[in-house]
């Protein structure tokens, strides 16, 4: 075996002290049965895959110690593994050696197995070095429930519930026994915070007490379990895996529609939406057949991503980033595994190839990402389903109408009025005369057009007259055409070669067109032709506003038949100006028709008012769609694009081309649908949705286990497993590994039923137990790891700011909707590149629950970040939890907090009359229990000396209360009560989980 490169021998180092104490460590340990997956791999792990692992590329001297295969090999003489032969395997040679300069491992990587790690190892190879598949990997089969001992008085004769029993065995063979249940005022606070992430109401927690049934206590959990509340508390631990946010990231950080999104979530939650369902609808549930509007917007799962709006960027590259972190977000939720450690090189220490990672890729790599935008959908509540129902019937019901007009007209015409079908005949005028009354010039040209010179007067009227060609005239059609010597082409004389012609009129003698209706090829917003016959002077046609302004136009002016002889002189007057000035048509022609009315298709006022009518539906349902918000989901492009292996990870280095798979360490994915459907179609071309169901299907060994052990996490503090994120080999293995497939198999057996898992956890005794530390414990297991107690755990960052607007009375009862900006610090977006708003809420929204507040990536609200929420740029399983002063000062002072101790203390004085009275109420609503005398004796205090403080400083009591009011006496009151519960709510318990 070769020395591992220097640059990488560091790496092991801070790994050594946590793996002496996770190995045995004498040989009487050794003597015994060894388990390779608990005893042996964790030493090859963290002492030899780093060079001898799974990546072929980094493997040293060939040598491959993560299989049996490779480890038994035959390299060049000799054998670093001999089942039953540790004397002559190398590997023992080698870790026993003297010399430093040959000892594995290597001197100067810092690392050095302990004589235990060594005994395990030649003891392993003794009795026959078996390879076990690793823990996670293997399939999930339902143990038998442990025969538990009705001994245990803590645990009132016995497991409750079957997971009690896995807990009792592991508690007996470490020498503990479990901790009395807590206090029922404690239990249901637990519950509530747990569940529902709020605390009970006094009347709650009153009638819980008062509830002497034995089924009390479920009864309460079902309750807690069927209030839309659970949705939301929930929802935000998903919330945190689908990392949400309200912004799309980078540095322009502009903001989105997801709102959409978290609304589906809070409800799938509520309805128990099996978590299978849960997941194909989220990973794939534009691919279901039919898919509805609530399954489309459960694909924002993965709309999640970044968006980089910077200019200059190549867009290439940041799709790829995104489907990279689809991949890697996947395999963390869903698996518990590093896979993105495989996106440059095969892993180190998981079985997963790089090759592998890139067929994962390829699920993600089709969809539709263009141009840094992405599909949406529509996303209409109920009402506004309902509304716009009613606004498609309306309009059905006007083109109905409309279209009955137009038949019954039709057929009640004399037949000849009725349009035969040919086109209109229209005769160019051959004009003989024509002046301007602004002093232009006009050229005739051959085809019997004017062209217009000279000067451009700010008003002018052109007179034009012409022998009628036919015996009656019913419309006039002007040409505006385009002429080199114009503006721009013309065909107007304006500088932008347009012209607004604000009246037409036709004269023969005595008689004068009577203007029943004008059409154009095209008209100005604001200028249609129409203006041009409604004697306004302020009105009438122009021809801009769009691309292509300077275009031949043409206008009809149908008239009320106007009769004449042939060769009678006919006068058009066109007048223009003075305002807009200077906006004259610089080339015309004009044409005449005696063609019947019937040919135009002139409106009727009841047909005008039936088209008026639906035209203004239209409109109105166009204006209240486009209010509906559209949220961001998934669509995959028609033809899958091509994928590579990307070398070392970057887009521009494509290697060999893959296909969508799972990777062979975990079970076979099936066929594609399609494929099984369609013989001829290509088996390997699978879709998002068979991975979404390959990865809830019963054959799966880690979603089960990972989703349980997260759950699990919520509800004790810490998971079955430790490293929630890492169930591969470089993970701890299971405190409780039967109960976790117990429970993982629970799972799967109640058809993905997260509330069923919940109830069987919260009504458990290992639930149950007091959290008081004991020292018999904590010497035997202090990190508490075999749950002889329950755990205290501070709330997460949202809850904070909810106990108090719930303890207060402040807290809106809404549920859903967009998000809300509750308020915060001045300056906070001072450092951003997009200097954005924050315009903070009134009324109920300034009081919504903490999830719903607006969340801007690069620069989070600040209450959310002193409590340690990520800023969900990636996935985030588990949060930390820190510890710090800053947490203390805004609870303290935080104009939130501040306000919510202004209304609890408005709510203490106006409930009750007396102070012990308000103390006892105080505590009810804030720790849902009864002070103790000393607590209470110490508040009284308290309250008379800020009274007295108050009375000698009126503008820091009126500051402080936040009320209008002229008795003095009432402001000092509250003022008092306000600095009370400043200090109660800034209590560790009141945002502590006992």
């Amino acid at each position: 075996m070769h020395r591992r490169p220097s640059t990488v021998r560091w790496l092991f180092a801070s790994l050594l002290a946590l793996l002496m104490s996770q190995t045995p460590g004498s040989a009487g340990q050794a003597e015994s049965k060894i388990d390779f997956a608990r005893d042996v791999r964790p030493i090859l792990s963290n002492y030899c895959f780093k060079c001898h692992g799974n990546d072929e590329e980094t493997r040293e001297a060939g040598l491959r110690l993560d299989t049996a295969e490779g480890a038994q090999a035959d390299l060049g003489g000799y054998q670093a593994i001999k089942p039953r032969e540790p004397a002559t395997s190398a590997l023992i040679e080698r870790i026993t050696e003297t010399d430093p300069d040959l000892r594995m491992p290597p001197a100067d990587s810092g690392l050095v197995l302990s004589a235990g790690q060594i005994e395990t190892l030649r003891a392993w190879i003794e009795q026959g070095a078996d390879y076990q598949q690793h823990w996670a990997f293997r399939p999930i089969v339902r143990p038998a429930i442990p025969v538990s001992k009705p001994t245990s008085a803590a645990f009132e004769g016995g497991a409750r519930s079957p997971l009690d029993a896995f807990i009792l065995r592991r508690l007996s063979e470490a020498g503990l026994a479990p901790s009395p249940p807590a206090d029922r005022a404690t239990l249901i606070r637990r519950v509530h915070l747990d569940l529902l992430g709020l605390p009970p109401s006094p009347a709650q927690v009153e009638a819980f007490l008062a509830d002497e049934s034995p089924a009390a206590y479920e009864r309460m959990v079902d309750r807690a379990l069927a209030s839309p509340r659970f949705g939301e508390k929930w929802g935000r631990h998903w919330l945190d895996q689908a990392r949400y946010a309200d912004t799309n990231g980078y540095t322009i950080d502009s903001a989105r529609t997801m709102w959409p999104y978290r609304d589906w979530v809070i409800d799938a939650l509520n309805r128990d939406l099996p978590f299978d369902r849960f997941t194909i609808e989220q990973l794939a549930g534009d691919l279901l057949p039919e898919a509805s509007q609530r399954q489309l917007v459960a694909t924002g799962f993965h709309r999640n991503t970044l968006i980089n709006q910077e200019g200059g960027t190549d867009r290439e590259q940041f799709r790829n980033e995104a489907v990279v972190d689809r991949v890697n977000t996947t395999g963390a939720v869903w698996m518990g595994l590093t896979v993105g450690c495989a996106q440059c090189h095969t892993h180190k220490y998981d079985p997963l190839t790089q090759h592998e990672y890139y067929q994962l890729f390829a699920f993600f790599n089709s969809s539709q990402d263009v141009n840094s935008a992405a599909p949406t959908v529509s996303v209409a509540s109920d009402s506004q389903n309902v509304r716009l129902a009613e606004f498609d019937r309306r309009i059905a019901e006007a083109k109905a109408a409309l279209a009955e007009f137009d038949r019954k007209r039709d057929g009640q015409r004399p037949a000849e009025e009725r349009s035969d079908g040919k086109p209109i005949a229209w005769q160019v005028a051959d004009l003989e005369s024509f002046e301007s009354a602004g002093g232009a010039t006009f050229e005739k040209l051959g085809d019997g057009s004017l062209v217009v010179g000279g000067k451009n007067a700010d008003s002018d009227v052109y007179a034009i007259t012409f022998a009628s060609p036919t015996a009656r005239i019913t419309a006039l059609r002007l040409e505006t055409l385009t002429h080199p010597s114009l503006p721009k082409g013309g065909p107007g004389r304006a500088g932008n070669g347009n012209f607004v012609l604000n009246d037409v009129a036709a004269d023969v003698g005595d008689a004068s067109a009577a203007w029943v209706h004008a059409t154009a090829d095209h008209s100005q917003k604001d200028y249609d032709v129409r203006g041009a016959i409604d004697d306004d002077p302020k009105t009438g046609w122009a021809i801009g506003g769009t691309s292509r302004a300077n275009v031949s136009r043409t206008a009809v002016f149908i008239t009320q038949p106007l009769a004449t002889v042939e060769k009678a002189n006919v006068e058009v007057r066109l007048t223009y100006g003075p305002s807009p000035a200077g906006y004259n048509i610089g080339r015309l022609r004009l044409s005449v028709t005696d063609a019947p009315h019937a040919k135009f298709q002139l409106p009727d006022p009841e047909r005008e008012r039936l088209a008026a009518a639906l035209k203004k539906l239209q409109e109105e349902r166009a204006a209240f769609a486009k209010s509906i918000p559209a949220a961001m989901v998934m669509r995959d492009l028609p033809t899958p694009r091509q994928t590579h292996v990307l070398i070392r990870g970057d887009f521009l280095r494509q290697g060999d081309a893959v296909k969508p798979d799972a990777p062979a360490f975990l079970p076979a994915m099936p066929e594609s649908a399609a494929a099984a459907e369609d013989a001829s179609t290509d088996e390997s071309i699978r879709t998002r949705l068979d991975l979404a169901r390959w990865l809830v299907s019963g054959e799966h060994p880690l979603t089960a286990r990972v989703t349980v052990n997260r759950v699990w996490m919520r509800l004790f503090g810490q998971g079955l497993v430790e490293t929630e994120n890492d169930f591969g080999l470089q993970g701890t293995p299971p405190t409780h590994p039967q109960l976790l497939d117990w429970l993982s198999a629970e799972y799967m057996r109640s058809g993905w039923s997260t509330k069923h898992l919940l109830r069987r956890i919260v009504c458990s005794a290992t639930y149950r137990q007091s959290s008081a530390a004991r020292p018999d414990a904590q010497q035997v297991d202090p990190l508490n790891k075999l749950l002889a107690r329950q755990s205290r755990v501070r709330v997460s960052a949202e809850i904070v700011r909810d106990l108090a607007l719930a303890a207060s009375g402040l807290l809106s009862g809404e549920i859903g909707g967009p998000s809300v900006y509750p308020p915060q610090p001045d300056g906070v977006y001072a450092f951003t590149q997009r200097r954005a708003a924050w315009p903070t809420s009134k009324g109920a929204d300034r009081y919504r629950r903490g999830m719903y507040t607006f969340f801007m990536r690069s620069a989070p609200h600040p209450m959310l970040t002193t409590f340690d929420s990520p800023a969900f740029n990636t996935t985030c399983t588990r949060r930390p939890r820190s510890n710090t002063p800053l947490q203390s000062l805004t609870m303290a002072n935080d104009e939130a907090l501040f306000e919510a101790a202004q209304a609890l203390a408005s709510r203490l004085v106006a409930a009750d009359d007396d102070d012990p009275q308000r103390i006892e109420h105080a505590y009810r609503l804030c720790f849902a229990r009864l002070p103790s005398e000393r607590e209470a004796a110490s508040l009284l205090e308290f309250l008379k000396q800020q009274r007295a403080d108050l009375q000698a400083s009126p503008e820091d009591a009126q500051a402080i209360s936040g009320v209008a009011d002229k008795d003095p006496a009432r402001v000092v009151e509250r003022a008092a009560w306000t600095v009370a519960a400043r200090v109660l709510l800034n209590l560790d318990e009141f945002i502590t989980r006992e």
